[in-house]
């Protein structure tokens, strides 16, 4: 089966990027290590990657996605990027992962999962997590961004609104317990060490591979 060549077209703008974009950058700015892959689970449109490795040149960026459209978005926005350290893109698709396929990956030294876990089933935060516990080394960061419940309770009014929508979409969507999310982390040996509040009623949440 041939594909369709790449085309400047095929690269999707998600609205949530400009607006999310450089504050996620200053935590990971602080946050990378100095050498090695950062792989990032789920990147949708690729903008977070071509963004972020011209900026991270010490660093490889390895971004992942289970849809084609988002796959044909990646690779159109590393073209137009041109960033030698931006990897082509691999199709992952959590659903379906097992530890015996983490074999892929090499010199993983930070995994990055944005707006993910709040619109796809609770078994793909499972399986990242699980993912995270098979490839990163000891004391490796784990960031997630998104919107999370704090001890049961929605941190924000419009994120009522927001997780009504989600599960009217799919209902095994919708905004996780963060404690929820700790727990299953533990459970692969992960332990939670910051909590940062971003814009939007949003938090960036980095787990380290203990």
């Amino acid at each position: 089966m041939t594909h369709s060549p790449i085309r400047p077209e095929d690269r999707l703008q998600a609205p949530s990027t400009a607006r999310n974009a450089e504050p996620i950058f200053n935590v990971l700015s602080e946050l990378l290590p100095t050498s090695g892959t950062v792989l990032e689970i789920a990147s949708g449109s690729g903008e977070h990657g071509a963004l972020f490795a011209p900026r991270l040149p010490h660093l490889h960026w390895q971004p992942t996605d289970k849809d084609q459209q988002a796959l044909n978005s990646i690779e159109a926005w590393r073209q137009h990027s041109a960033a030698e350290n931006l990897l082509p893109a691999l199709e992952i698709d959590l659903l379906q992962f097992s530890p015996d396929s983490a074999d892929k990956f090499h010199d993983i030294s930070a995994i990055i999962n944005v707006n993910m876990i709040h619109i796809s089933p609770w078994q793909a935060c499972e399986n990242l997590l699980t993912l995270a516990q098979s490839v990163l080394p000891q004391g490796a960061p784990l960031y997630l961004y998104g919107p999370y419940r704090r001890d049961g309770k929605h941190t924000a009014d419009s994120n009522v609104e927001f997780d009504r929508w989600l599960k009217s979409q799919d209902s095994s969507w919708g905004v996780r317990n963060l404690e929820d999310v700790e727990e299953a982390a533990n459970e692969c040996g992960l332990k939670l060490d910051t909590i940062v509040d971003m814009p939007a009623n949003n938090f960036s949440v980095i787990f380290r591979r203990t």
